[in-house]
């Protein structure tokens, strides 16, 4: 049996990845196996590599990697830690392909392990650009140690081209996330509202804010800024997720958790609502509200209206329901604002989604199966472009 190795570090890339995980499992030719890291292990972060055992897997490893820290040095030494761990475990798995999602650091030591162990490397949703963060150059890094490559648009396949990989290895499938949203059942409003402990009685927003890693201006003070615009919206009640474990990512949590303790009646935080809760929140909210890649990719599914705040989601794609804004606590209240005017909600609501494309995670599965022997991808040519 083919051995198919997915690593995952985050809850938000896991909740991408569960459906095609699942019809991995399902191939009676494949043995899937799991590797769990970074956040998944960590308590401040919700313990979200239970919810991976609640969906029915057997996680194979888990890889400790997650420093206490929110500088770069400790990012730094956390990717090094999950290099040294990640390689421990594929020494013991064997594995005959690593699946990997994204663009963070932990990804990155993941295709970095791999590489030097000579085994072959499927990218999904690579070609993206995010010029706020220093994921753009990790994405495109784990590109260069990939062998199959799964983006989501056109474009983003033409880019992954561009960067010298075969076009015959690059496969325009679409987006995972909304891939879900099209197969998993999703919570009702009173079943969502008593797994929230929160109830959704007015008016909504869904916010997520995650540190701009190239950004010069502390997060601290940007968050500030979407804090202060929110206070402008006093009958609004607002559902934050926590960020991910980025540089300054608890200090982050830190102002959230003080803003949720000043208004307890308006105002819920969640360190993981998980692929499920997440989802069916987005049926019921008004608007989401942040930088989150989510807010592009999956929520115009959805019929309503994204607020992207800064740089982070910069150069990517975005559907007309998107609401590009600057960092600023006037821009982003007026961006909310339009967020919530009729105009915007006819807009959202007929908006297509350029991510969107039919049974994503079966055509990759597919696109798998057709390679008869995974290692022989492992010999690359840089492919110019000349040839085309």
């Amino acid at each position: 049996m083919k051995k198919i190795c997915v690593v995952t570090g985050s809850r938000a890339e896991y909740g991408l990845m569960s459906r095609l995980m699942h019809l991995i499992d399902a191939e009676t030719s494949w043995q899937l196996q799991i590797i769990a890291t970074n956040t998944h292990l960590s308590p401040e972060f919700g313990l979200t590599y239970r919810e991976i055992e609640a969906d029915g897997f057997t996680i194979d490893r888990k890889v400790e990697m997650l420093l206490s820290s929110d500088t770069a040095n400790g990012t730094a030494k956390s990717t090094g830690l999950g290099m040294i761990g990640l390689a421990d475990a594929y020494e013991s798995l064997q594995p005959d392909l690593i699946v990997l999602l994204g663009d963070r650091y932990e990804m990155l030591a993941a295709a970095s392990a791999a590489l030097l162990y000579k085994i072959p490397v499927a990218h999904i949703s690579g070609g993206d650009v995010t010029e706020g963060a220093f994921d753009d150059a990790i994405r495109h890094s784990i590109t260069k140690m990939s062998h199959l490559h799964f983006p989501s648009t056109e474009v983003y396949r033409n880019r992954i081209i561009q960067l010298g990989e075969n076009p015959s290895t690059v496969f325009n499938v679409g987006a995972l996330g909304v891939d879900n949203i099209r197969h998993l059942p999703l919570l009702g409003k009173e079943e969502l509202e008593n797994a929230l402990a929160f109830s959704l009685d007015c008016p909504t927003l869904l916010v997520t804010f995650h540190p701009e890693t190239l950004e010069s201006h502390p997060a601290t003070e940007q968050l500030k800024e979407l804090l202060r615009a929110l206070d402008a919206f006093p009958q609004t009640k607002i559902l934050f997720t926590h960020p991910n474990s980025d540089t300054q990512g608890r200090e982050i949590i830190s102002l959230i958790t003080e803003y949720v303790s000043a208004h307890p009646q308006r105002c819920a935080a969640y360190p993981s609502l998980g692929h499920l809760r997440y989802l069916s929140c987005l049926q019921y909210v008004s608007a989401v509200v942040g930088n989150s890649s989510s807010g592009v990719l999956e929520v115009p599914s959805f019929g309503i209206p994204t607020v992207n705040i800064g740089n982070r989601q910069k150069g990517r794609l975005k559907a007309s329901s998107v609401i590009d804004c600057e960092c600023s606590e006037k821009a982003i209240e007026a961006a909310i604002r339009t967020a919530f005017s009729d105009k915007m909600a006819q807009t959202a609501a007929s908006t297509t989604n350029p991510y969107e494309q039919p049974d994503t995670a079966r055509r990759i599965v597919e696109i798998l199966k057709q390679q008869d022997d995974f290692r022989r991808l492992i010999p690359k040519s840089f492919y110019d472009l000349k040839q085309l």
